[in-house]
Parts: C-alpha cells; structure tokens; sequence
C-alpha cells in the first residue's frame, strides 16, 4: 500500500480501544505518524507490564516515512518511542514539554544519539513533504497539549489528540474560541476527534474548580493526606501547592514518574512556583496536620508508591486518622487493583475521598457539548472518531450526524480509509496487532510464548523425567514435579499415580522418541485431568542411558 494521488488514514492503535495511539496519515506516496503510544497490561498477560502497537505495517514501508508527530506527553501516546524509534529512523517532532519527557526515555535507553527529536514552538509549524502542520493548542490534563492542522493537496485535517474545553485552565493558554472559528473558515476536510467521553452529558469542568473541593477536603483531614493522581497532570499538581499553602501543610512527592514531571515542567517553564518539597523522613516527623504527600499509583499499579504505601512497604507510613484523595478516574479494567489497594487502606483505618465523595477531579477528555462546540468552531466537511473503544466510535458517529456534520465514518485498528478525494471510504484492511514486553525482549502478543504462559497459570504444570535404556527398557521410576495442580492434600497420593501412568506409558513401545514422549504426556495429562479436572501443561525428558 503505497498512498497514491490521495489522502489516506489508517490507526494501528487508539480506535476500538482507549489507549496505545498510532495514526498514519498517507499522502503522495509518503506517510507520517501521530503518536507513539502504549498501554498497560491487564490480567490476560500475566507476568506483563507494558503492551506496545504492532508497526509491521510501517516497518515494511518505512523508506516512505517521514517524521512522527507527538500530540502530547501522556504514555498512550509516547510510551513505545524508546522502542521503536531507533529502528523507524526517522525525525521525532513535539513541543517543548513532549520534548522534555521524550528526551528523558532516550537518555535512559541510551538512544539519544540515535534518535533525531525536533522541538517544533507551542503553536508552530513545519512541513514534512506533502504535509504541511500547523500545532494548535488545547486544554488537557497535561502541559503542551495540540491538535494537529494538516494541510495537504486534498485538504485540511483537524486532528484533536485528547483535548477538552478549559475556560480557566491552570497551565498554559489554549487556542480561543475565534482562533478556532478561523481554522474552520479555512474550510477544514476532515476532523480526526477523540471519542472517550462521548456518552456524558456533562461537560467535563475546569481545573479551575477542583482547587475548592480539594482545598475543602484536606482543611477537614486531621491526619496525613495523601492525594493520588496522574503524574502526568502538571495542573493537577499546580492546584495541589496551592492547596498545600492554602491548608499551611509541607509538601511531599512519592514516585519517580512524579521527580521526572517536575522536573521537565521546570525546564520548559511551567511550576516556578511549585512549594520546596521535603523528603520521605522529614514528612514523617513532622505533625500529621502539617503534611501533604502526593503519590503515584491511583490506578492501582502494584510497583507504584501508593501501592506501597497502603501495604506497609514505603517509608511514608500511613494510621488511622489519615486520609487518601483519589483524584484522577477510575480507568475501565483497573477496578480489582483499585480496590485492593482502598481495602488495604481500609485495614489500616484509612479514610479514602474519591470523585464521588467530593469534587476532587475533573476528566481532560470532551463531553457532549465539548464535542458540539468543537463541531460549530471546525465545521469539517467528516468526522472520523478515535481514541475509543467500538461503542464509543459508533455513539460519536450518531452523535456527529445530529450535530449536522455532514459524513463521517466507523474505522477501528487496520481499516484504511480514503478521506479524499470522494471519501471517506473503507478501501482496506491491513494487520494490526499487539506486542508486549516481557523483560527486556518484545514477543507477540498472542504467540506461543504468551499462550503457554496462560494456560501454565490457568491449569499448573507438570514435569515428567524418565530413563530410558537400550531397547526402550525403562529403568527406575519415572520423577514427577508439579507447579499450580490443585492436589494439595492429596500430593503424594497423586505423585505416585502421575509416576505409575508415565511408566505405563513408557513400558508401551511407543515407537519414534516423539511418539514415545507424547504418549507419556498424555497419560500424565489424562490423570491430572482425572485428579483436578483440569488439564495443565506436561513437560517430558526422556534421559537415554
């Protein structure tokens, strides 16, 4: 697929699910991207922490690449450069504070000299072949955030990235309402609009309005406060050392992810008048009522400082009396860990605020009017949602055509679409997938390594050792180990049976060594079934001696 006298858009990650954004752009020949993200693992991926986008598409036409342009700094958006960068070669471009932070996962991958970054001005632009792009700046829940104006010889594209409207944001100034009429007088083809909040009513609120209800919740705490949030919300943590002075508490920062947000938000401009922090041991002399601490971790995350802290594995040390604000959302899937951790707290006479209790966040993605508004400011000729899961994509597509915005269209992950000229249209289906990081080494998501690890943790795994000497005679009993059999009372009995059916087996003269090992596998398979009813993964040496 080479983009030929047209302009094209394909998403390999960010459409039929919220997180892991990468969108191409095909135009002439060339191809751009827009964002590099990744997302976290759920359950389906024991022992996985970070899952990235499949980019063989790109990869294979990578000569055709241009540049990759970054929205903003949140992981879903940036999180796979370290990974692929390197191999893709080409420029990265971003403002600033996306520079800051991306230049920060370079350095610690050791890529710098690897890895061209182009810090482009808030508001600025630049051409990449074909493409000409304009950065438009947007309220979000993160310094530096832009919709992208590309222009191409087929029209304009208006593409948000994740934005709301924030007429008392806390950390830079979003484009105004009349610069953004003035984008839509411009007669803009497509709009490429983040769907995540699609289906609330409400708008979405300003930062502006969390200080009151945060500032209210930790006057009333006689104890610790602890407040959880996104490390990422440089806004949030601006309205957080407001709220410390205004409460006359000291300021503590647990995470890592928090130091490294700081610190780029400094250097680009931002904070200047963030409180001195005070570190973990002075926080816990100091009166209870004099602190304020703020952690990472609200979404549960095991590593994370809050995790640590509600189990007792952290130097802050939290009793009863004390507090923790959760003041970020509860991301879909993250409900189990969530709670685990609030339980813990709860153990520990904790008190725990969330936004039900008290008004102690706001999201960064548009709601209904949000999006209404954003339609009658671009006008654009289609709407192609993203950045959301499939219900999400089709209620934005209803939603758009009520608002009168004439055609628009459902793609998720892999759906190439013609925007122009006669579109949008569907003109085909590429492979898209995920990856996943174990360790250090990236594997497919769904290949043998991964689909063995699941059924190893859904149904145990037994290892089965037998001698065989000339003539295929068995010597001595054959040994077996077992990990995750539900047999714990009866484990010895078990052994011996397991033992008896490999021997058995074994004395069957099977035939080919291959033959010879499967039939052992079965029989120890068939009586594990016959024990637990499940049917864990047998493992089988056969030893010629």
């Amino acid at each position: 697929m080479k983009p030929g006298k047209e302009l094209l858009f394909l998403a390999l990650g960010g459409s039929g699910e919220i997180g892991m954004n990468v969108n191409l752009y095909g135009c002439d020949g060339k191809w751009i991207m827009v964002d590099l993200g990744m997302t976290f693992a759920d359950p389906d991926y024991p022992g996985i922490e970070l899952v990235l986008p499949d980019l063989a598409f790109i990869e294979e036409r990578r000569e055709d690449l241009l540049g990759i342009v970054l929205t903003h700094g949140h992981e879903d958006h940036i999180g796979a450069i370290p990974y692929f960068a390197a191999d893709l070669g080409v420029p990265l471009y971003a403002t600033p504070f996306t520079a800051g932070l991306i230049a920060g996962k370079l350095e610690e991958e050791g890529l710098t000299k690897d890895v061209k970054l182009k810090v482009v001005d808030v508001g600025g632009d630049f051409k990449l072949g074909p493409f000409g792009i304009r950065y438009v700046p947007l309220a979000h829940s993160i310094a530096e955030a832009h919709a992208l104006l590309i222009d191409t010889p087929y029209g304009k594209v208006f593409h948000t990235g994740d934005w709301k409207v924030d007429n008392a944001p806390q950390i830079g100034r979003p484009t105004s309402d009349d610069d953004l009429r003035a984008i839509g007088d411009e007669s803009v083809l497509a709009m490429v609009c983040d769907s995540t909040n699609v289906f609330n009513n409400e708008p979405s609120g300003s930062e502006a309005t969390v200080r009151g209800g945060l500032e209210e919740v930790v006057a009333a705490a006689k104890g610790r406060v602890v407040v959880t949030t996104f490390a990422s919300n440089a806004a949030r943590l601006h309205t957080l050392g407001r709220v410390a002075r205004a409460t006359n508490r000291q300021l503590c920062v647990a995470g890592r992810s928090l130091d490294r947000i700081l610190r780029v938000a400094r250097a680009t401009g931002y904070l200047k008048d963030f409180p001195e922090t005070i570190d973990f041991d002075t926080a816990m002399t100091l009166p209870k009522r004099e602190v304020l601490i703020v952690a990472t971790g609200g979404q549960g995350e095991r590593r994370a400082s809050l995790a640590r802290i509600a189990f007792g594995e952290h130097k802050i040390k939290l009793s009863e009396g004390d507090t923790v604000v959760f003041s970020s959302r509860q991301i879909p899937g993250n409900e189990l860990a969530i709670g685990r951790i609030m339980n813990a707290l709860a153990r520990a006479d904790v008190k725990t605020v969330t936004e039900r209790q008290a008004h102690v966040h706001v999201s960064g993605h548009p709601a209904r009017p949000e999006l209404s508004a954003m339609y009658h400011w671009i006008r654009p000729q289609m709407l192609i949602p993203v950045h959301g899961e499939s219900r999400h994509l089709h209620e934005h597509r209803r939603f758009a055509r009520e608002e009168g915005i004439p055609k628009s269209i459902v793609q998720e992950n892999g759906d190439i679409v013609r925007l122009a000229p006669d579109g949008p249209e569907k003109i085909g289906k590429e492979r898209v997938g995920r990856l996943i990081l174990d360790g250090d080494v990236i594997l497919a998501a769904n290949g043998t390594t991964m689909n063995q690890r699941r059924k190893i943790a859904a149904n145990g795994v037994v290892s089965v050792a037998v001698a065989m000497a000339r003539g295929d005679r068995l010597m001595g009993e054959p040994q077996i180990a077992i990990e995750g059999i539900p047999v714990e009372e009866d484990r010895d009995a078990f052994l011996i049976e397991a033992a008896d059916a490999a021997a058995t087996a074994a004395r069957s003269g099977a035939g080919t060594e291959d033959k010879l090992r499967e039939s052992i596998r079965l029989a120890v398979r068939r009586c594990a079934t016959d024990w637990t009813g499940k049917k864990p993964v047998v493992d089988v040496l056969i030893v010629r001696v």
